[in-house]
């Protein structure tokens, strides 16, 4: 199965994908003196890569790829979001309404980016029995795996020796090599798709535009 590091690029990539999406979008965009942080979608954007690599924390758990490893999981994820958004914008929206938060827009951007861990599972070597994970936890106790075999096995056992060290490097590199073109691919075209929202809401902050307007 993937790193963290690979399920986190797969979450990032989410977010910006989303980002593209035709819709409310312009509370997405920065002026581009803004920092890197901000330009690359903030705090969102950082919480949608977490999202993608959470599921790994049922390895402290009895068992691992099962309940945190399905859809019932990322739909739950989704709900949270929703909630978590609307009382986030509620709030906002006492100092600037501006910038509110789409919720379905955040809690389907939020779902995706924990449902791409579970993609970049079954697409994933994995050479520990029972094979794959338990997709449709709780209905079903079978575990499903593509064999298609696109990402290269991790180590978790004795995880500090050279040995599972260099499988684990040699892995996050395939991971890097796979995810990183297209996680770049998708940082050109959406800094030039939301460059134009933010120039919109520069000339809509003039006061020649109100005047205009």
């Amino acid at each position: 199965m993937p790193s963290p590091l690979g399920h986190a690029l797969s979450g990032l990539a989410v977010a910006w994908i989303a980002d593209l999406v035709p819709g409310r979008r312009a509370w997405r965009s920065a002026e581009p003196s803004a920092t890197f942080y901000t330009r690359a979608g903030g705090a969102l954007a950082v919480i949608c890569a977490g999202l993608a690599a959470s599921p790994d924390l049922d390895l402290f758990l009895p068992s691992h790829r099962t309940g945190t490893h399905s859809v019932t999981a990322a739909f739950i994820v989704t709900i949270v979001a929703a909630v978590v958004t609307g009382q986030v914008t509620r709030k906002f929206t006492i100092y600037n309404s501006k910038f509110t938060m789409p919720v379905a827009r955040v809690a389907l951007m939020c779902g995706a980016a924990y449902a791409s861990h579970l993609l970049l599972d079954w697409l994933s070597i994995d050479r520990f029995p029972p094979r794959g994970l338990q997709i449709l936890w709780p209905f079903s106790q079978e575990f499903f795996v593509s064999g298609l075999d696109v990402f290269v096995q991790t180590e978790r056992r004795r995880i500090f020796s050279a040995e599972t060290m260099r499988t684990n490097l040699y892995a996050m590199a395939w991971e890097a090599a796979m995810l990183a073109p297209l996680v770049l691919a998708l940082w050109l075209v959406r800094v030039k798709a939301l460059a134009r929202f933010a120039t919109e809401l520069t000339r809509r902050d003039h006061p020649s535009y109100r005047g205009a307007a």
